[in-house]
């Protein structure tokens, strides 16, 4: 599991190490809401593309290895101690728009400059996801129980449509 000081611990290390990072997936629900609504597996992070060797080695100075790679669009870093990493390479454009590829190359995922927002883990504040595009991050797979639960929860809170 990942808890909200490892969270913290690896917003405060790749902040040190000069990349800018995105919190998205269930922590990013979170950060929307203030709090902290359930156990997580892993961190979901959206970086800038051109940062990921900085992010990669200050990840793996910290004792994370490379887990799985499915490149270009996502890439997981684990830790012997359980904190999970799932990376997802973002392309930047001058408007504060970006595009990350996907598995299929005829449908990369967009990114409106306004979905990236901020919210809180703890009393940091964090840059997240939108609670509109939170829900667009969760489309593309079989939904578990907690993506039911996350999706609920910005329903209620910002009245946003979801797929499930």
């Amino acid at each position: 599991m990942t808890s909200r000081n490892d969270v913290l611990s690896v917003l405060g290390l790749l902040d040190r190490a000069g990349a800018t990072v995105v919190v998205a997936g269930g922590w990013g629900v979170d950060a929307l809401l203030g709090e902290q609504t359930r156990e997580h597996r892993d961190l979901d992070l959206l970086h800038v593309r051109d940062q990921e060797g900085a992010v990669v080695a200050a990840l793996e100075a910290a004792g994370y290895t490379e887990t799985l790679d499915w490149r270009p669009a996502r890439f997981v870093l684990s830790h012997p101690d359980g904190p999970e990493i799932d990376l997802h390479p973002l392309e930047f454009a001058p408007d504060g728009s970006a595009v990350q590829a996907s598995l299929d190359p005829e449908r990369p995922f967009h990114y409106p400059a306004a979905c990236f927002v901020t919210g809180t883990i703890g009393t940091a504040t964090v840059r997240c996801l939108s609670a509109e595009q939170q829900a667009l991050f969760h489309q593309g797979y079989e939904p578990a129980g907690h993506d039911l639960a996350d999706m609920a929860h910005l329903r209620r809170k910002f009245g946003v449509r979801t797929h499930i």
